[in-house]
């Protein structure tokens, strides 16, 4: 047999090895080779869409591909939950998302539109954030005691949310100190800006990365930090428990998801991209910058911190009397 004839045999065979993979496999090998979607449910400019959107820039950078952001606010965050959930487990459609969504959605709807713990497979955990509780720049309340006081003091108090952990903070903040807040619901972060700034709102508890630059631009006064530990992009503030509210603690933890079902191969080239970007020297000096601190979770640790969490938001969401919508 000649050279030739042993050259053109042995590319036939592995011609024929390839297509003996079958286009699923091949399309995995080949896994991303057109745009990616990442759905958020927050609208742009939010600290959850900042928070993302650097995340996405990464992964286009190590990925080849670009990552589209698609932003799908509304609902608490479920409307982006049932897109993925029912997209193709193709890995051209993720999810990022938060654990308050992922754990308030079981008891916040009498029927939520996904099973969070069924419909999706968590990839990879990367930030925690630290939530705030703010008053506008021009507020004449600088501390929580003097908060609390003030609400004693005035009949109708009220605080707004856009999602739920700012709900349920908010909700927990009320039940260890007895005030009486009515709580309005909004439909985006920067939607609550003016009613905050025209004192319609007394206070309001933001995530950190958008309220990072509303304190620094002195659009608001961060009266205190909702994790056990002071956040470094907030060191002059104090924790819940430091401004005395005991036993408050509650932060959550952002997470990429793909639909169940999805391959695990790009399951796990996604994660290894994560992981990269955690070890990226310019990962904790951003999410410094943004109220947030780094996590790095494999997607089995991070399924098994979010099952750990839900008792304590099911105990929550019944102690404060919420009735699922």
């Amino acid at each position: 047999m000649t050279q030739s004839r042993r050259a053109a045999l042995a590319l036939g065979a592995s011609g024929l090895a390839t297509l003996a993979l079958g286009p699923a496999a091949r399309a995995q090998a080949g896994y991303p080779d057109r745009p990616v979607h990442i759905s958020i449910g927050f609208a742009p400019g939010s600290g959850a869409d900042i928070l993302s959107r650097y995340y996405a820039h990464k992964l286009e950078e190590l990925a080849k591909q670009p990552m589209i952001m698609d932003n799908k606010p509304g609902a608490t965050g479920n409307i982006a939950l049932r897109y993925v959930a029912r997209a193709d487990p193709d890995g051209y459609n993720l999810l990022f998302s938060a654990s308050s969504n992922m754990a308030g959605s079981r008891y916040l709807f009498k029927e939520p539109p996904v099973d969070t713990l069924n419909d999706f497979i968590p990839v990879a955990s990367f930030a925690q954030i630290a939530f705030v509780l703010v008053v506008a720049h021009n507020s004449p309340v600088n501390s929580i005691a003097e908060l609390i006081a003030k609400m004693k003091d005035k009949a109708d108090n009220i605080a707004g949310y856009t999602n739920q952990t700012g709900q349920l903070s908010t909700e927990l903040f009320k039940q260890i100190t007895g005030a009486k807040v009515r709580l309005v619901s909004y439909k985006s972060t920067a939607d609550t800006m003016k009613d905050i700034l025209d004192g319609t709102l007394d206070f309001i508890v933001l995530d950190g990365t958008f309220a990072a630059g509303q304190v620094r631009q002195g659009q608001l006064k961060a009266l205190a930090v909702t994790t056990a530990k002071r956040s470094p992009t907030f060191p002059d503030t104090p924790t819940m428990q430091e401004a005395g509210v005991p036993g408050f603690e509650f932060a959550p933890w952002w997470c990429v998801y793909a639909p169940a079902k999805t391959p695990q191969a790009i399951v796990d080239k996604l994660a290894g991209w994560m992981h990269q970007i955690a070890k990226d020297p310019d990962t904790p000096k951003f999410l410094e910058s943004v109220g947030s601190i780094l996590n790095d979770d494999t997607g089995p640790e991070a399924d098994a911190r979010l099952r750990a969490e839900l008792p304590t938001w099911e105990r929550l969401v019944k102690s404060a009397g919420i009735e699922p919508q």
